[in-house]
């Protein structure tokens, strides 16, 4: 039971991580009866795009779960980060930050190979290997200096590069925009760290594991929000969700290398 109630804990990390991410592409605005500023734009800026392009037939459903996570960000994830940031000096901050975006690069790493992209695999390991050790554990990114750029890899793309449509436009609840191709993408994500840290299980030797785990992937969650801008119905646009919608769409699209319409 404390094994499963650890591995639990830890599981939570690369899907807040991963997921948490995605939600910071968004830029704009739909708002809700709340007392937040009044839209600083008009609908006929974006007269010219193409919203309803995006496949939603949960509309509904999204709709209520986007609103649910407005209300968590604002009255508790948000206020935990803020707390956060202001006893945590900012170098403490950076090197934080470092550390977890190093744990990324192992789904960055595996998505790579899933890939077959060999160059991208060589920079990737190149990368982990360099800030794990000559980056004390990833808490210095010496990597970047030395020419090994990071690339962001999911099995969401991964599932595209394959040819696998996106599917319906689908809100994770706490996690934010997404779709059903890459819901199911942060799901394996999930699974393969989840795998990967049980078969490693580094503090197992402890009597303390499931305390230490718990923390650490609570510490991540809090450093994922933190590293995010985007804030909900504080973009000045009216028709949020539409917006929202309309950008992780086409952002994931880019990503996958689709064309994209010039008129």
């Amino acid at each position: 039971m404390k094994t499963d109630n650890r591995c639990r804990a830890v599981l939570m990390l690369p899907a807040l991580t991963l997921a948490l991410g995605l939600t910071g592409c968004a830029t704009t605005g739909d708002k809700p009866t709340t007392t937040e500023e009044p839209a600083r734009h008009t609908i006929s800026e974006f007269s010219d795009q193409r919203f309803a392009e995006v496949d939603d037939p949960w509309e509904r459903f999204n709709r209520n779960i986007y609103r649910f996570n407005y209300y968590f960000d604002k009255y508790l994830f948000l206020p935990v980060v803020s707390s956060y940031e202001f006893v945590t000096p900012t170098v403490i901050q950076k090197r934080i930050s470092s550390f977890y975006n190093n744990l990324g690069e192992v789904k960055n790493l595996t998505n790579s190979l899933f890939q077959l992209k060999g160059e991208e695999l060589a920079t990737t390991f190149g990368r982990f290997l360099t800030n794990s050790t000559i980056g004390v554990g990833g808490l210095f990114d010496p990597a970047t200096e030395f020419g090994l750029d990071r690339h962001d890899q999911d099995f969401g793309k991964t599932l595209g590069y394959w040819g696998v449509d996106s599917g319906p436009y689908l809100v994770l609840p706490i996690v934010g925009p997404s779709s059903l191709r890459d819901a199911g993408g942060l799901a394996v994500d999930s699974g393969i760290y989840y795998g990967i840290y049980s078969a490693i299980d580094p503090f197992g030797f402890t009597d303390n594991s499931f305390p230490i785990d718990t923390g650490i992937t609570t510490l991540g969650a809090i450093d994922t929000r933190h590293q995010q801008s985007f804030r909900y119905y504080e973009s000045g646009y009216p028709f949020e969700y539409s917006m929202v919608r309309f950008f992780y769409h086409k952002k994931r699209e880019i990503e996958l290398g689709k064309p994209q319409p010039t008129d």
